[in-house]
């Protein structure tokens, strides 16, 4: 069965059981380029029909949609809102139009299921239109880059929230850690004495460190562009539809913050928030593979490389030699990372062209900013589940490292100065003999000097401090995970 759908163009056939409509059967064929669909970003359809539905309030507030038909929109954004209809958004992430496409899938669906409710058939616009009543007061150019900033915010939060726990459990091998001495290395060559618990501390720090950065972002992507209509004019929206549209929006959203831009053609034609976006992104993912390249180094081996630690056998590692078990999850982490620093460079490129008053690119700017702020959550979580949580450390190894290491050396250079102890280190490494007894060789210290400067303690700058460390509760941490299981569940 199909119904009759017409539009400026002309006519088209439309199964009568979907909720799309003429608007989205065109953008099917015309942007069959990508297989993937809007509907892979839940996020985005959720903050796309939280927009809808704050347009319907408002537009029944201020007298240009009646209380009938303002109700049944609100419901049918509702039912999207609760994830319910997902699968009618079957236009690609990749289409021409500043994202009228995506718009008018939205308008549609809801438009039919609004009809639906009202017992009505599907395709029954003179009763309520996807362009004067869903659409009214409003434009592509507002609604669009209004979800999109909207869908960042929900995605990111979560993405921090995961990092938090990645964080936490860097942390939490740090205090495991805390006592194991090794030998630490700058440019490869080795270098001074630290701990094993030094070391993941740092890389907590460094998470928490992005994290902070990614949250500077929030307050830009919460600045709007509602009630700009066509190029940031308003043309088509009443006076009042500005104010009304944004407070609702902050109700029906839970962000008391929302507000419109102060200009509102450079909010609708700027993409700035955007760039900053991709950019903390990006900074995340390098920082968070490069930790992950140093764990795929301190396991090397693990009789030939470094095997300071050991990284949990997730799976075999190779077709045909036996026993042999690879750092997969660092690497599937590092993939992700080169992906997303590609899509940066999108990013830059597609809001650079932007052109006068609207940037038609903005598609592809959403869907590279949700995918890489989806695929870098599922990589943190990846690595803390499938990695971080299960490493072990070869004390053994490190132990025979620390007291062999000419490194320590550099701990009674101001005894010995610097030349001599670059001798000393020398014929440490020639003669293989230890550090501590070539310096009591050499006479200039006694004993008791000597291994109170080679103590470990001293060695390490200052033993785990354990009390600097964030930690998170087991309530918060099951809170957190059970609201992320959610997250994938519904992006499944």
């Amino acid at each position: 069965m199909v119904r009759i759908e017409r539009d400026s163009l002309g006519e088209r056939e439309i199964p009568d059981d979907v909720y799309w409509g003429i608007n989205t059967a065109r953008a099917v064929e015309n942007f069959f380029i990508s297989p993937r669909q809007i509907n892979i970003y839940p996020d985005l359809l959720v903050a796309f029909a939280q927009v809808k539905q704050a347009a319907a309030r408002a537009n029944r507030d201020i007298g240009v949609l009646d209380a009938e038909r303002a109700e049944l929109i609100d419901r049918a954004a509702q039912d999207i809102i609760d994830g319910k209809l997902h699968d009618q958004f079957v236009v690609g992430v990749i289409q021409g139009g500043a994202g009228t496409s995506t718009n008018m899938n939205v308008n549609e669906v809801i438009a039919n299921r609004a009809l639906e409710l009202a017992g009505r058939k599907f395709g029954e616009y003179d009763y309520i239109s996807p362009n004067d009543h869903v659409n009214r007061s409003q434009s592509t150019n507002d609604t669009y880059p209004t979800a999109v900033k909207l869908a960042l915010v929900y995605t990111m939060r979560r993405l921090t929230q995961e990092m938090r726990l990645l964080r936490n459990s860097f942390a939490a091998k740090g205090r495991e850690f805390k006592d194991v001495l090794k030998v630490g290395r700058t440019q490869m060559q080795d270098a001074v004495p630290m701990t094993v618990g030094q070391e993941f501390r740092g890389f907590s720090t460094t998470i928490g460190e992005d994290i902070d950065r990614i949250e500077d972002v929030w307050p830009l992507l919460q600045e709007m562009n509602l009630g700009a209509t066509a190029i940031g004019t308003g043309i088509t929206a009443p006076p009042d539809y500005a104010k009304a549209v944004i407070r609702h929006l902050r109700v029906i959203t839970g962000h008391p913050d929302l507000h419109n831009g102060p200009d509102l053609i450079e909010a609708t034609s700027d993409t700035g928030v955007f760039i900053s976006t991709s950019s903390v992104l990006k900074r995340a993912a390098m920082k968070l593979s490069k930790i992950c390249s140093d764990l795929r180094l301190l396991s090397s081996g693990p009789q030939a490389g470094l095997g300071e630690i050991n990284l949990p056998a997730v799976q075999a590692g190779s077709s045909i030699m036996p026993g042999k078990v690879n750092p997969v999850i660092p690497e599937a982490v590092n993939q992700v990372a080169f992906v997303i620093a590609g899509a940066d460079i999108t990013v830059s490129f597609a809001a650079e062209a932007g052109q006068l008053q609207l940037n038609a690119f903005e598609p592809v700017i959403a869907h590279v900013l949700l995918q890489n702020s989806t695929w870098l959550r599922r990589a943190v979580r990846t690595l803390r589940i499938n990695c971080v949580d299960g490493i072990t450390v070869n004390e053994e190894r490190l132990e025979q490292q620390v007291a062999t290491s000419v490194g320590v050396v550099t701990a009674l250079m101001p005894q010995l100065g610097y030349l001599r102890a670059a001798q000393i280190a020398k014929e440490a490494l020639h003669s293989g003999r230890s550090i501590r007894e070539l310096v009591l060789e050499d006479g200039r210290l006694t004993e008791q000097e000597v291994d109170a400067a080679l103590d470990p303690t001293d060695l390490s700058g200052g033993l785990f401090d354990t009390g600097q460390m964030p930690k998170l509760t087991p309530e918060l941490i099951a809170q957190m995970e059970a609201a992320l299981d959610e997250a994938d569940r519904r992006e499944r």
